[in-house]
């Protein structure tokens, strides 16, 4: 397939995926190679992982010269997870989508278009596959942020975003480590005048696992690192 870009980075932040990470890697790797790209690299970032997915990540990289792995010592959270994969990335582009198999990464052609005019894509799920209530804790998750910071993203938390790389590069440090990661990340593009455009993108039931966004305990945290983050960046 005829694709606008000589290279890209792909990395999946992992948290105890053992059951979909094979079938995952494999997948993006089918992907890649039916796109012409020069170069292409999938980056297992292993979050402190308390199940096999750390080895089973070590034997896909050990299988193919194509895979790599950065493994955190500890449960790190997402935004350290993100932060790590945009630093092991090495080619032009660079995109993460989540370790839970809910998002197919052939969906990266629609990506093709808006990259020719933008410095980043932003995939938003038109039907987001999860159950009433996490849908209902997204939906004033993104209220408050545009509210708060301004940010007039339709999925601001949308785990499928592709970006230039020298322009995550000249971005500095992202401090944030759990979800206000991705409104820091848009904050820190937009001041730095970068460009996007937003994708539909096709979303699916996970299949394992649990997600932890719905705790009590992470909303609270995250309401009040999105008021630091107010102080902090001055939005």
């Amino acid at each position: 397939m005829k694709c606008p870009w000589k290279s890209l980075s792909v990395f999946f932040p992992v948290f105890n995926e053992a059951e979909v990470l094979p079938d995952l890697v494999h997948r993006a790797l089918e992907v890649l190679e039916g796109f012409d790209l020069e170069a292409y690299e999938v980056i297992v970032i292993d979050d402190g992982s308390a199940d096999a997915s750390g080895k089973i990540a070590d034997g896909l990289a050990m299988a193919n010269k194509h895979v790599r792995v950065v493994h955190h010592e500890r449960n790190m959270g997402y935004g350290a997870a993100l932060s790590s994969g945009f630093a092991a990335a090495r080619y032009d582009w660079v995109v993460y989508t989540d370790g839970d198999g809910q998002f197919d990464l052939s969906d990266l052609a629609r990506f093709f278009e808006g990259s020719q005019r933008a410095d980043a894509v932003l995939g938003y799920r038109r039907e987001r596959q999860d159950h009433l209530g996490r849908k209902l804790n997204a939906w004033l998750w993104g209220g408050l942020v545009r509210l708060v910071l301004g940010l007039k993203v339709r999925d601001v938390d949308c785990g499928f975003k592709l970006i230039k790389t020298d322009r995550v590069r000249g971005l500095g440090t992202l401090s944030a480590r759990g979800a206000v990661i991705s409104p820091e990340l848009l904050l820190k593009l937009r001041a730095g005048g970068c460009r996007w455009e937003e994708v539909e993108v096709r979303h699916y039931p996970r299949m394992t696992g649990a997600p932890s966004g719905a705790n009590l305990k992470v909303i609270l945290r995250a309401v009040r690192e999105l008021w630091q983050l107010r102080r902090t960046l001055g939005a």
